[in-house]
């Protein structure tokens, strides 16, 4: 529908989906802002970003949809004996997929910074050795 008035421009007009960068640049601002006795314990802890989870990934884990993997933390956790690694060993790394929190986003009720976090905090739960039902507990007394 044509209107008469003239066209006013919206801060979201000129805007793109963030780039890898800018997910990397989010995730910094997370891990900063982390006591510091908690960010001691993820030293060794890389943080990644791709667009999606590879395929043998998603295979390994049953997942049909690429969508349904926001992020994804490969390595041994704290309580697993990460602290005694062995030379050679990859360090655990934590996986951010851009594509699947961007349409997270844009489902949801949140700002993107604070859906970054709390996938990222989510992967970092795992570091520490805390299983998906552990951190769902954990959010649901923070929620009460």
């Amino acid at each position: 529908m044509a209107s008469v008035r003239p066209v006013s421009r919206s801060g979201w007009t000129e805007r793109k989906a963030p780039e890898l960068e800018d997910f990397e640049a989010m995730a910094s601002e997370v891990l900063a802002g982390l006591p510091d006795d908690l960010l001691l314990r993820c030293g060794h802890l890389q943080i990644s970003l791709a667009d999606y989870a590879p395929d043998d990934v998603l295979d390994a884990l049953a997942i049909d949809d690429p969508h349904d993997l926001l992020g994804l933390f490969e390595g041994e956790g704290l309580s697993e004996g990460e602290e005694t690694r062995i030379s050679g060993q990859m360090p655990n790394r934590i996986w951010l997929f851009r594509r699947p929190i961007l349409d997270y986003w844009a489902a949801m009720d949140e700002s993107l910074g604070d859906v970054v976090a709390h996938v990222l905090i989510h992967e970092i739960g795992h570091h520490f050795g805390l299983s998906d039902q552990d951190m769902e507990r954990i959010e649901a007394a923070a929620d009460r």
